[in-house]
């Protein structure tokens, strides 16, 4: 008899394989927010008259909202990705969305 305890997975234990398949689809949707959001960004009407700029600006913005709400429901929805991953995968899209809002409140 040794004094050594072995240690038995707990069931449903995956976090480790589940964290890393989850995070290949939250990275890219976070690439896609996150070039939205850029495109939002450097959209510069010429002028008051150019409407097709400020759409374009506002669709960007409203496509960085839902794709970034998109990362937050994949994160939070199952209980078991919402273990495995941490809050910190919430902040891109947090933050993106913030950014996002500021830039459609402000407009061109």
């Amino acid at each position: 008899m040794s004094d050594q305890i072995e240690a038995t997975p707990v069931a449903g234990d995956d976090s480790g394989c589940l964290r890393r398949v989850i995070a290949v689809p939250l990275t890219i949707i976070y690439a896609i927010a996150a070039f939205c959001c850029y495109t939002a960004l450097i959209t510069h009407p010429s002028g008051s008259w150019d409407q097709d700029a400020y759409g374009a600006i506002t669709l960007m913005c409203f496509l960085t909202i839902a794709v970034s709400a998109l990362g937050v429901l994949v994160t939070l929805a199952p209980p078991t990705v919402r273990r495995a991953m941490g809050p910190w995968w919430l902040a891109p899209p947090l933050i993106l969305s913030a950014i996002a809002v500021a830039r459609w409140v402000l407009g061109g």
